[in-house]
């Protein structure tokens, strides 16, 4: 019997999530109010407060969902430098095809842009890129005179500008593509020229195959 209560209690915090997505995405945190979050979800306001008693909290509890696409690196043996290349790609793939992901990374923008901003988020981003590019430049795929936590930052800093222009211009249409030029004009500048091989500013074949991607054609004139 308390199973199958926490089991309901669970399914109805899950719709919660679903429906403050919809909302946060389409209007953002200050236009999204906590009747659009029970319309879209489909519960009572009672349940709502019951998992969530603020909407500051509600946001904030989405806000994680972005560190979803991050959850497999602590088990990696070898993280590197071609983790980091993967893992903006399917933070891409979850901005166009996760409206939660979406949603989270919209109030994150919102949240640590000019009125009380908060950095956390952003330093997670670092700390995780960080955490792989050490043992890349250890091993010698990142030339010895680069700073890796700069390095870092500079990611995090790139995908962010890369992501919101992408959503202006295009609705995120050609994010995949933008994401394949940073890396491609990146990756000469910070990896010895011997090495370079190795990594695909495309993504991994395991990276493509787990997010359904084609490799993009090389002859091919890029967008925009």
């Amino acid at each position: 019997m308390a199973r199958a209560r926490q089991a309901r209690a669970e399914i109805t915090r899950q719709a919660i999530l679903n429906g403050a997505a919809i909302a946060f995405d389409g209007t953002g945190f200050g236009g999204t109010s906590l009747s659009d979050v029970v319309k879209h979800a489909g519960v009572t306001k009672g349940a709502l407060y019951f998992h969530f008693p603020s909407k500051e909290v509600l946001a904030r509890t989405l806000m994680e969902e972005q560190f979803q696409v991050f959850r497999d690196v602590p088990s990696f043996e070898t993280p590197g430098l071609q983790t980091v290349i993967d893992l903006t790609h399917r933070m891409a793939h979850g901005l166009r095809t996760d409206v939660r992901i979406r949603a989270s990374i919209r109030l994150v923008i919102e949240f640590g842009s000019f009125t009380n901003p908060d950095p956390t988020p952003y330093d997670s981003w670092i700390d995780i890129c960080h955490g792989c590019l050490t043992p890349a430049q250890e091993r010698g795929d990142i030339l010895p005179a680069i700073d890796v936590h700069g390095l870092a930052t500079l990611l995090v800093g790139s995908f962010t500008g890369i992501q919101v222009t992408s959503h202006v211009r295009t609705g995120r249409d050609d994010l995949r593509t933008r994401i394949v030029d940073l890396w491609t004009l990146l990756l000469p500048g910070i990896v010895p020229t011997a090495r370079l091989p190795r990594f695909d500013p495309a993504g991994s074949p395991a990276c493509r195959a787990e997010i359904a991607l084609p490799v993009p054609d090389p002859q091919a004139v890029p967008a925009g």
